[in-house]
């Protein structure tokens, strides 16, 4: 269902919780993504994974909710959303795989990630995705 929008900014009880929890860039960006996958491929999952990979370029998943990305650098976040014709490679969930070290590590440590440290840069990258997807369960249970 595309998210209906008024002067330009998506109606929030048509997203998706974790872009109801983030900034209007973010839902924007998806809103506007998901509305021309719809065009292209019609209501369904293919709409909807289009347009996270389209919001993959901009922001990041940190906890409950989308972040732009840091220093406002462009570009996916995985290879998943590199994309091409009938993709299917392994994603990160929304965390932006492509950042460097130093960053999954700020992140992890908002996160409360235990170990990251000692982490390897695809371990933070693994912590970073489990620490999110236990904060988004938490948020749609309250």
């Amino acid at each position: 269902m595309a998210a209906k929008k008024e002067h330009g900014v998506p109606d929030p009880e048509q997203l998706p919780s974790t872009l109801q929890r983030s900034g209007e860039k973010a839902q924007r960006t998806y809103a506007a993504a998901l509305d021309s996958a719809e065009d292209t491929y019609g209501d369904g999952e293919r709409a909807h994974r289009t347009a996270y990979s389209a919001l993959k370029h901009t922001h990041e998943k940190v906890g409950d909710h989308w972040e732009p990305k840091e220093g406002g650098r462009k570009g996916p976040s995985d290879a998943q959303a590199e994309g091409g014709r009938d993709t299917d490679r392994p994603t990160a969930g929304g965390v932006d795989a492509n950042a460097t070290k130093a960053h999954l590590q700020d992140v992890a440590k908002r996160l409360g990630v235990p170990g990251r440290s000692r982490m390897s840069k695809e371990e933070l990258v693994e912590g970073i995705r489990r620490a999110n997807d236990r904060a988004t369960r938490r948020a749609r249970e309250d």
